[in-house]
C-alpha cells in the first residue's frame, strides 16, 4: 500500500506540474521505469488516479485529463456553485466565531502572497498561491465533500489548462475580488462571499474563454 501511495502522489505530482501533458498516453511499463519502480503499484496509481478524474483508462494504459472547451466550461460553472457554497460556510463560521484568528490571519497571507507572485508574473508561484487561498476558504467552510469535489475541480482545470498559461490580463481585477472575498468572509458577511465567489470564478472562466 505504501509503494501505490507513494506512486499515486508523484504520479499526480507530475501531471500537475506539466511532466505529462493533457491526453498524453502512459503506460504502466513507462511510468514504472521512470519512477524506479514495479508494476504493481503503479497499476494501483492508475486506478486511484482515475478515480481521482486526473487520468482516464486508455487500453493498458491511461490518458492525462483534457478537458475541451465546452467540458471546461461545465466544470467551472460547477466549481463556482461550490465556491460560492464554502464562502458562504466560512463565513457563517466566523460569523459564530468558530474560526481561529491565526486561521484567517493565514487566510490574509495567502491573498498577499498571491498578489505579489501575480503582479510580479511569477505565474506557476501565483497559480500554487491562488489554489491555497481557495482552498483555504474551503477548509474553513468544514465541509469535507465539498473540499474533495473542489479539489478534484481544481486538478482538472489545471492540468487542461496549463498549457495556454499566460500572466493574467487582469491582475488588478483579480486581485480586488480576492480582496472583496476576503472581506467579506472575514466579516462573517455569508451571502456577500457566496456572491463575490461565485462572480470571481465565472469572471476567471469567461476570462480563460477569451483567451483560447
Amino acid at each position: 500500500m505504501q509503494q501505490t501511495d507513494t506512486a499515486r502522489a508523484r504520479l499526480r505530482d507530475l501531471i500537475l506540474d506539466g511532466a505529462y501533458a493533457p491526453g498524453e498516453r502512459l503506460t504502466e511499463t513507462e511510468v514504472a521505469l521512470s519512477l524506479a519502480m514495479s508494476r504493481t503499484p503503479v497499476r494501483e496509481a492508475f486506478r486511484a488516479l482515475v478515480a481521482d478524474g486526473l487520468v482516464h483508462s486508455a487500453g493498458r494504459g491511461v490518458r492525462v485529463v483534457a478537458l475541451d472547451a465546452e467540458a471546461l466550461r461545465h466544470a467551472y460553472q460547477v466549481r463556482a456553485a461550490l465556491e460560492a457554497l464554502t464562502a458562504e460556510l466560512a463565513a457563517v463560521r466566523q460569523a459564530e466565531g468558530r474560526i481561529a484568528p491565526a486561521d484567517l490571519a493565514e487566510l490574509v497571507r495567502d491573498a498577499d502572497r498571491t498578489e505579489v507572485a501575480t503582479l510580479a508574473g511569477r505565474l506557476t508561484e501565483a497559480v500554487g498561491h491562488n489554489r491555497r487561498f481557495h482552498r483555504r476558504i474551503a477548509e474553513l467552510a468544514a465541509n469535507p465533500v465539498a473540499l474533495a469535489s473542489l479539489d478534484r475541480l481544481w486538478d482538472q482545470i489545471l492540468v487542461s489548462t496549463r498549457a495556454s498559461l499566460d500572466p493574467p490580463h487582469r491582475p488588478a481585477q483579480v486581485n480586488a475580488q480576492h480582496r472583496e472575498l476576503l472581506a467579506a468572509v472575514t466579516e462573517g458577511r455569508a451571502r456577500d462571499a457566496a456572491e463575490a465567489a461565485r462572480r470571481h470564478v465565472l469572471d476567471t472562466c469567461d476570462a480563460r474563454a477569451r483567451a483560447r
